[in-house]
């Protein structure tokens, strides 16, 4: 457990001996006293805050993992978001916001969100923690296309991420042409504020533009939404004022019940994408914990769309593509997978040229 404070570390401590499958083997103060103890305990997972004295979190998570790799959960302030996306991008497995209020508040959850990270680290594949999509390549990339100006939206594209999918959407996103003929809806499995960040991030990245959806906003075509932590996203269709033509889209988000345990849900967003684009939807399903997206998948694949999941290998976790693979049309590496999304696109605009 590496935190300066040590309220956080004896609540993380804690937390985490009343487990019976985890036991804490060492504390640390200091980014230099976690690289000891490091070395000296080897840790099977590590629990990191940003802010420390002398050596920083960042510093010290790029030590661990180009020096000792291992999973690593980040335990930080909400405040510090861009911070936080940074340590995903240098290979952190998982991202806990501190909570606030009372000890005894503070405690419940914390609980609620610590267990489920370290279980989900304690199944991590450590190889593939690193973002491997070229930054240069995908500023270039972006330079060279030219973004759709048409409203219209011919096709969407769905995809679910958990635990690894911000480093697999830093890979896939990017690689996407900025002239897709589809709108792009993302369900990451994230606190609030995070999706904001990682939105903006990723928006920097692609060709295509990248942002947290809003709700009542036009759905648009060659735009990518995420959406927002905490908020469920669903899409409703538009009609004119005379209520007789669809004239498109909009974003709708809903602070209804979880899903799985989770806000927002891919099942939502997948079910509402297949009812109202029937074959012209893509499913995707990347790296995560759980089974969250597998229901979706069924109903896209039964309405006539095409759907694939990230394969075993490329996967951090891989639980959530293994649900949804029995509704897949293909398995692929992560590296192949924007490929597949623009082939399949371009396939759809095909069908409806005249």
């Amino acid at each position: 457990m590496v935190d300066d404070s040590e309220l956080m570390r004896t609540l993380l401590v804690d937390i985490i001996d009343a487990l019976d499958d985890f036991q804490v083997v060492a504390e640390a103060s200091t980014g230099f006293q976690a690289i000891r103890l490091l070395h000296e305990k080897e840790p099977d997972i590590v629990t990191l805050d940003i802010e420390m004295p002398d050596l920083g979190g960042l510093e010290t998570l790029a030590y661990i993992m180009s020096e000792s790799p291992r999973p690593v959960v980040i335990v930080s302030s909400h405040t510090k978001a861009l911070a936080d996306l940074q340590a995903v991008d240098y290979g952190a497995v998982e991202v806990v916001s501190k909570p606030t209020g009372t000890p005894d508040q503070q405690r419940l959850a914390l609980r609620q969100r610590l267990v489920p990270a370290m279980r989900a680290a304690a199944l991590a594949r450590v190889g593939n923690l690193a973002v491997r999509f070229s930054l240069t390549a995908a500023r270039a990339a972006r330079e060279r296309s030219q973004p759709q100006r048409e409203d219209a939206v011919p096709c969407a594209v769905a995809i679910a991420a958990s635990t690894g999918g911000p480093r697999a959407l830093a890979e896939l996103i990017p690689q996407l042409p900025g002239d897709l003929a589809a709108a792009v809806l993302v369900v990451q499995h994230m606190p609030p504020l995070f999706t904001h960040s990682l939105a903006q991030r990723l928006n920097e990245l692609s060709a295509l533009a990248v942002s947290e959806a809003v709700d009542g906003e036009p759905l648009r075509n060659g735009r990518v939404y995420i959406a927002p932590g905490g908020r469920h996203l669903r899409l409703e269709r538009s009609i004119e004022a005379g209520g007789e033509r669809s004239t498109g889209f909009v974003i709708r988000l809903t602070d209804s019940d979880p899903v799985w345990g989770v806000r927002p849900a891919a099942d939502i967003l997948f079910t509402s994408v297949a009812q109202n684009f029937g074959p012209a939807s893509i499913g995707i399903v990347l790296t995560g914990m759980g089974r969250d997206g597998a229901e979706g998948m069924r109903v896209i694949r039964e309405v006539g769309g095409w759907t694939a999941v990230q394969d075993e290998d490329s996967s951090v976790i891989a639980s959530m593509p293994k649900a949804a693979q029995p509704y897949a049309q293909q398995v692929l590496p992560l590296s192949r997978i924007a490929q597949a999304i623009t082939t399949q696109t371009e396939a759809l605009g095909d069908v409806r040229s005249p």
